[in-house]
């Protein structure tokens, strides 16, 4: 086969900033569209007086709460617990500010083309003028925190541009006070090597929120070797200059008035290398290799590959149903790419790493009820490690928050997650009468499930993570004290993101969102209390937590076959909505499996069928697409798919929407796609509790995905698919791992049986199985 471009190419303009190219180093980010470079940076998020506040003392509420749920009194349940308090949205991500560089000439240009190279992480663009031809260029280095641009005159020729900062984007708060300046080299900076005087100068931001004694900082150095620059103002002007570098960072924090503060961005500045050449390769010594781990082949025509990605997604677009492989291949690539991006200080928000105004949809925030774990669905499998230690960092910060919500709202010692954060706290305060996110107790298992994969995959696991898997186990402990008609213990208040179960009376949605038994919830509880046990030192705490485990409901069956989203009476399931939270049994554990639970699997395959696609959100397509892949169910994987490829979810970028059509610019589907792309083709299950390792190959092969070459996966049980090939004839695998290992294998397509596989510590082993 051939190998797949591993980029995209556009003839046209951004004119939108959401169709402009991406490059970012997981705290710094650049959209690169138009005359301008849009600089973001995680931590950029407009101030709220109210952000930090303890969410409110609810735990003396508790019992009474419980007793008018339990007897059925929602509305009444709700309003002892919250409802009444006044729920506070996230503090918004908004971008930086703009680099513009303005050339007098520019309106002449011919022959546009602009790329992005996913390996190298270079955004470019090349055009054609009365001079010849020019280039620019811009990446964001993972070596040096630095945004670099560049920009190239023809051979002869020289730049005459001016260059600008523009703080005052779409969306931008009246009342933000912004200040731009222009310096020359300050007499302090260090000399240039080699002796002679480099002509540059300094561009600096200074912006202050709005009744806030925060705000941010911009430095842009200005490089122009062999020409002239004059310092105008808010910009600079540049003549003469072979070409202009550009270096270019930004920084939130305390700000005192525009017109006197004297702290300084540019401090490290003049510590980076001058060289564009020496700066690109520090930073393809780091970023090169995490993008290249993993790679998908799916044998595409070369010259479909060679298409315009605009024309493959229109072409996608008027025949959804003709899944085109070189599509998928740029889907893939753009994921791995855009996802490593937005990882590193933090992991993405919904929109990544990237806006280019101030209105940011949900304000660009960490929600973790749902989109952050499936833009991770890859993260451990994919061997991304950057975006793991990103979602590590951010629990870190916030585990002591956890602790407040879990003792201010229910009493309890342990930890409770937020269901939506904008990384500068975790309290809850998502209160709401009909969408009661502070009932939600399963976040905190959520959260660090994809951290649990890695030490699956790699063996490694951060040094806090078994204490706490164990403050989850206390937290559930300490809730779990009353009891149904079973005698089993009740998880009451319990919520399913975001649905109300319906009265079994009238048919219609109950009013308050309060449940008892919410199937996510169950998951949550019997994983957490059974992944601490594991991973304890003190026998009697594990002894507790299994004994608790065992104890809990089973999932339930409904009177439709289908796996049931409340395991409790009155609660009737109400399919036409966009969450699945039901089906984390399913995925992202392995608690219902094909092979281990095969009624439930089909009681969760019935489940699928069911549900409806309401407002067509793009992570509720995909939850699904991943469970269908769990269930070895390829029609059922195909469906949210065909939605996912053709109903106009991706921009020019490939980075994508929340909604069809283009609605809301939103990562989710972009960062999640290669891991459902993974789990139809491998799917792995560590040893655990006496169930064996286990790989299942081709589990649920769609339309597009007939053959190809899969390198790089990493499996739950250590071990690394080092090539996965199949072309409709046969498949063959071969394995590596850094120590023995055993485990089940089975190829779907023709129903073999599972047998056994063992490894030998570093030998590669390849397996040939026929599929006809």
């Amino acid at each position: 086969m051939s190998s797949p471009a591993h980029g995209l190419f556009d003839t046209a303009l951004a004119d939108d900033w959401r169709d402009g190219y991406l490059c970012g180093n997981g705290r710094h980010g650049a959209v690169v569209h138009g005359d301008c470079v849009v600089v973001t940076h995680h931590d950029l998020v407009l101030p709220d007086p109210l952000s930090g506040v303890e969410p409110p003392l609810l735990a003396p509420r508790l019992e009474a709460m419980r007793d008018a749920l339990l007897a059925g009194d929602q509305e009444r349940a709700v309003r002892l617990f919250g409802g009444d308090w006044e729920p506070r949205s996230v503090q918004r991500f908004h971008p930086g500010f703009a680099v513009r560089i303005r050339r007098p000439d520019a309106a002449q240009a011919e022959g546009f083309r602009r790329t992005v190279d996913f390996a190298t992480g270079v955004v470019a663009a090349e055009w054609t003028d009365a001079a010849g031809r020019w280039r620019s260029e811009c990446f964001v280095s993972r070596a040096d925190d630095v945004v670099v641009q560049r920009l190239v005159a023809p051979e002869g020729a020289g730049v005459e541009a001016e260059i600008g900062v523009d703080g005052r984007l779409p969306g931008v708060p009246e009342e933000l006070r912004a200040a731009v300046r222009s310096v020359r080299r300050p007499a302090q900076a260090p000399a240039v090597e080699g002796g002679g005087a480099r002509d540059e100068a300094l561009l600096r931001l200074r912006a202050r929120y709005p009744e806030s004694g925060l705000g941010y900082r911009g430095a842009v150095r200005v490089l122009a070797p062999g020409g002239a620059v004059r310092c105008d103002g808010p910009r600079v002007r540049v003549s003469g200059a072979p070409e202009v570098l550009l270096l270019t960072r930004v920084a939130r924090g305390p700000v005192g008035p525009v017109d006197g503060d004297p702290a300084r961005l540019d401090t490290g500045m003049y510590e980076l290398p001058q060289s564009h050449a020496e700066l690109l390769e520090r930073h393809l010594a780091v970023h090169r290799p995490a993008y290249e781990r993993v790679t998908l082949d799916l044998g595409a025509d070369p010259a479909e590959r060679a298409r315009p990605v605009a024309e493959l997604l229109a072409r996608q677009e008027a025949d959804p149903s003709a899944v085109q492989p070189a599509l998928l291949e740029a889907l893939f690539a753009a994921g791995r790419y855009h996802l490593l991006s937005a990882s590193g200080h933090r992991p993405p928000r919904l929109c990544g790493l990237w806006t280019g105004d101030w209105d940011t949809a949900w304000g660009g925030a960490f929600t973790t009820n749902a989109n952050l774990n499936l833009q991770l669905a890859s993260a451990a499998v994919a061997d991304l490690p950057e975006a793991v230690h990103a979602l590590a960092a951010l629990v870190a910060d916030q585990l002591p928050d956890w602790r407040t919500n879990a003792a201010r709202l229910f009493g309890t010692r342990g930890v409770v997650a937020p269901a939506h954060t904008d990384g500068a706290n975790g309290l809850q305060y998502h209160f709401n009468h009909s969408w009661a996110h502070h009932l939600w107790t399963a976040g905190a298992d959520w959260l660090l499930h994809p951290l649990l994969e890695h030490a699956e995959t790699t063996g490694e696991a951060v040094d806090w993570l078994g204490s706490a898997l164990g403050e989850v186990a206390e937290f559930y402990q300490d809730f779990l004290t009353r009891t149904g008609p079973d005698g089993a213990p009740v998880l009451v208040p319990s919520y399913s993101p975001e649905n109300h179960p319906v009265d079994p009376a009238t048919g219609a949605p109950m009013p308050g969102a309060a449940s008892a038994n919410a199937t996510m919830d169950l998951a949550a509880a019997r994983h957490a209390l059974t992944a601490a046990a594991r991973r304890t030192t003190d026998p009697d705490a594990a002894a507790a937590w299994r004994a608790l485990a065992e104890r809990l409901p089973g999932y339930a069956v409904n009177a439709d076959g289908a796996l049931a989203e409340w395991a409790w009476p009155g609660h009737r399931d109400g399919y036409d909505h966009r969450h699945v939270s039901h089906l984390y049994p399913v995925w992202p554990l392995h608690a219902i499996t094909p092979e281990d639970t095969p009624e439930l699997a089909d009681a969760a395959r019935r489940a699928l069928r069911l549900r409806g696609d309401e407002n067509h959100s793009g992570h509720g397509h995909l939850h699904r697409a991943l469970a269908a892949a769990r269930l070895d169910e390829p029609a059922l994987l195909a469906r949210p798919l065909a939605h996912l490829l053709g109903d106009g979810f991706w921009y020019r970028s490939l980075m994508s929407s929340h909604y069809p059509g283009r609605e809301a610019y939103n990562a989710d589907v972009a960062h999640a796609l290669p891991g459902v792309l993974i789990e139809a083709l491998v799917r792995s299950t560590p040893e655990e509790d006496g169930r064996p390792a286990r790989l299942v190959l081709l589990p649920a092969p769609v339309a597009g995905l007939e053959r190809g070459v899969l390198r790089g996966v990493r499996t739950r049980f250590g071990a690394t698919v080092e090539e996965l090939a199949w072309d409709g004839e046969r498949v063959s695998v071969t394995l590596r791992a850094p120590a023995e290992r055993r485990f089940e294998l089975r190829v779907v397509p023709g129903g073999k049986p599972a047998e056994p596989v063992r490894l030998t510590a570093g030998a590669a082993r390849t397996l040939v199985f026929p599929l006809v």
